[in-house]
């Protein structure tokens, strides 16, 4: 099924629900919030569609909204599509996909450690990256650099330096990797 078949029966399944197309390779559909999981599950049961494997989803910081991409796959019928959900910065929560795919688990997760974006009805909504104590989310565009160090390391840091910050964080000194042989320059 080609894109703008797959993106007429979904206008025709979801008349009021503000479906949008979008350019680019393979088909993709501007999918609002409300409607993202009635779409989801709609392309997943119809046995037109029968997208049954949820290959990738990843999130996009444009700075004032993220849009979190859904690429589909129908492995017996052999096509693709694209799902995109827009969510405005400041609430950056979207409904949770695993009650449609189980394989939207260990994304989601990864997109909520890496962009921060929550996913409302996720089962286990935790990092799966990061360490526990890492403060923020690397990927966003605003994350400030150096990285926030847990308030214990900073703490050692400011009072006794790298040797003791490097011990109360765990972490072993050791040869850096661009020096080869091991000797600090």
């Amino acid at each position: 099924m080609t894109g703008p078949e797959i993106f007429a029966r979904l206008v025709a399944r979801f008349p009021s629900a503000g479906l949008s197309a979008s350019e680019g390779g393979v088909p993709s559909i501007v999918v609002p919030t409300a409607a993202l999981v009635d779409v989801a599950m709609f392309l997943r049961d119809d046995p037109d569609l029968a997208f049954d494997y949820p290959a990738s989803f990843t999130a996009i910081d444009y700075m004032e909204q993220f849009e979190v991409v859904y690429q589909l796959r129908s492995i017996g019928l052999r096509h693709d599509v694209n799902l995109k959900s827009r969510v405005d910065r400041a609430s950056a929560t979207l409904p949770s996909l695993v009650s449609v795919w189980r394989g939207a688990d260990f994304q989601e997760r990864e997109i909520f450690d890496l962009m921060g974006i929550t996913f409302d009805g996720h089962p286990d909504l935790r990092r799966i990256l990061l360490w526990d104590e890492f403060v923020g989310h690397p990927l966003r565009k605003d994350y400030a650099l150096p990285a926030p160090m847990p308030p214990a390391v900073e703490a050692a840091f400011r009072a006794g330096g790298v040797a003791a910050a490097n011990i109360v964080g765990r972490v072993v000194p050791g040869p850096r990797a661009l020096d080869g042989d091991g000797v600090s320059a």
